[in-house]
């Protein structure tokens, strides 16, 4: 292997959840530089990161001499890791190769042509995957069946002026006809305050009505303050575009900010009552109730279990060989609930990791 095939895998290799991490220790030598210590034969080395360890404990031929005293499932698992390695790398360049613009199509290949004799015919630049869409992709082909012979398909500026705008026109027809029904019997307007993978704040106002959930307009407030009277404008704006008399009740989060400005928006509007979200209380509960001492404690040492599964890859096989084996769900950083999620998903799993403790395997391992 390259000099830059192993720096581009050790780069992608470096994450602590590797299970290389597992059998080495990260320190400093006395000029400051980092090396990596097997646990193994005490194999010290100061460049090539993880994946240059990996080498080591896989017995490879490399960089580095292969270490004699590596168990061998972990050489096994260091060897299959190598593998998967070589594999996406290999992925990555045939899938460069064939890049453009407009994406990644698939290339002409033998047998393309339905007629070769015939220059003027060409293949369509189709993805394979498209094949997988099964509904789609029979949609297609019986829209295709049913044109008649010389239909002639849309060229770039028609795609991108006239259909766009005919798409445009048809989707402002579909939120007219909930206009209708909002006029008749009334809707309930909500706002939904978020923030983005970009880490943008967000807010999507949404109109619900006995038909259906329609989506309004999303605002980008990344860059205002939002006190009470910049929100109140904002909701004011909204409530204006679909007729305050059609608005019945008024949704949104439970900062103080979005009460008064809701509450403000109630006083203009007599027509427009307001509650808080649902799922913003509860989850302002579940916050008060996961920040408890011993709710604290249960939840780390439920996360210490589920790192100690997924982190081994011969137990984590071993468990999902078991009849009726579902995964662990394991918490992040996202909404409250996840940690009782994830502390109920453990509880489930109770007699399989009890089963997994006991088995010859685990205690001989």
């Amino acid at each position: 292997m390259s000099t830059s095939s192993s720096r581009s895998s050790s780069q992608s290799s470096r994450g602590m959840t590797d299970i290389t991490w597992t059998h080495v220790i990260d320190g400093v030598n006395p000029n400051g530089r980092k090396t990596l210590k097997c646990l193994h034969r005490g194999k010290v080395t100061r460049g090539g990161g993880i994946f240059r360890m990996k080498q080591h404990l896989a017995g490879t031929k490399g960089d580095v001499g292969a270490c004699l005293k590596v168990p061998f499932d972990v050489q096994y698992l260091m060897r299959e890791s190598l593998k998967d390695i070589r594999i996406k790398n290999k992925e990555k360049v045939d899938s460069s190769k064939y890049n453009t613009p407009y994406g990644a199509p698939i290339h002409r290949l033998e047998g393309d042509m339905l007629n070769e004799d015939n220059e003027e015919f060409c293949p369509s630049e189709i993805h394979i995957n498209e094949s997988r869409f099964g509904s789609q992709q029979k949609l297609l082909v019986d829209a295709m069946t049913a044109i008649e012979s010389g239909y002639k398909h849309p060229n770039y500026h028609g795609l991108r002026v006239n259909l766009l705008r005919d798409a445009k026109k048809e989707v402002q027809l579909f939120v007219d006809s909930y206009r209708k029904i909002w006029e008749n019997v009334g809707c309930i307007l909500m706002a939904d305050g978020w923030t983005d993978n970009s880490h943008r704040s967000l807010i999507n106002f949404m109109v619900y009505c006995p038909k259906g959930v329609c989506f309004v307009k999303s605002i980008d407030a990344s860059d205002v303050v939002k006190d009470v009277g910049t929100l109140l404008k904002m909701f004011e704006e909204v409530a204006l575009w679909i007729e305050p008399n059609s608005i019945v009740h008024f949704v949104s989060d439970n900062g103080s900010n979005y009460k008064a400005a809701r509450r403000m928006l109630s006083e203009k509007y007599p027509s427009i009552t307001w509650s808080p979200c649902a799922t913003h209380s509860i989850n302002l509960v579940l916050k008060d109730i996961v920040e408890m001492d011993h709710i604290v404690y249960l939840a780390r040492r439920a996360s210490e279990v589920t790192k100690f599964v997924y982190n081994h890859t011969f137990f984590i096989a071993w468990l999902r060989r078991r009849q009726g084996w579902k995964e662990i769900v394991r918490p992040s950083a996202t909404r409250f609930a996840i940690t009782f999620i994830a502390m109920r998903s453990l509880y489930e799993h109770k007699h399989d990791l009890q089963a997994m403790v006991t088995d010859k395997s685990f205690v001989d391992s």
